[in-house]
């Protein structure tokens, strides 16, 4: 699996953080929409991305055209237990973490839509989510 957040910092040479402190979160979407283009430019991938990755058309086209995409929701609830503690997520520090997920939940909400698949991960483990996808996809394929 490539995760293109993990693509963008090797690209970039500095962490997440890091590029946005420097740069801004604009040059950071601008690394985003490479890292994207370019990892689908390969065939028989799996690729992950961070959430905001679907606010540029561009992607969310290049996605679609590339590949079968999974969408991965999770109740409010559960995305700010899952990423209380998580430093690597610029747009989410300081306080008012609940409001910030919430107004992000709803600004993003029909990016998500162009997906093949919306999976609610709140109560599923990780190779549940897997076998999802997965199931989906062969279903697609046939």
């Amino acid at each position: 699996m490539i995760d293109t957040d993990e693509e963008i910092v090797k690209k970039a040479g500095m962490s997440i953080p890091e590029l946005f402190a420097t740069h801004g979160e604009a040059h950071f979407r601008t690394l985003e929409r490479e890292v994207v283009r370019e990892t689908l430019a390969g065939s028989h991938r799996v690729i992950s991305t961070g959430g905001g990755a679907v606010l540029a058309e561009e992607n969310r086209a290049c996605m679609s055209e590339r590949g079968f995409v999974a969408a991965l929701s999770a109740s409010l609830e559960t995305i700010v237990e899952r990423v209380k503690n998580d430093s690597n997520r610029p747009l989410l520090q300081g306080s008012g973490l609940e409001e910030k997920v919430r107004t992000m939940l709803q600004e993003r909400q029909d990016a998500y839509r162009f997906a093949d698949l919306t999976i609610d991960t709140s109560p599923l483990a990780a190779d549940d989510i897997a076998e999802h996808i997965f199931n989906a996809w062969t279903k697609e394929k046939d």
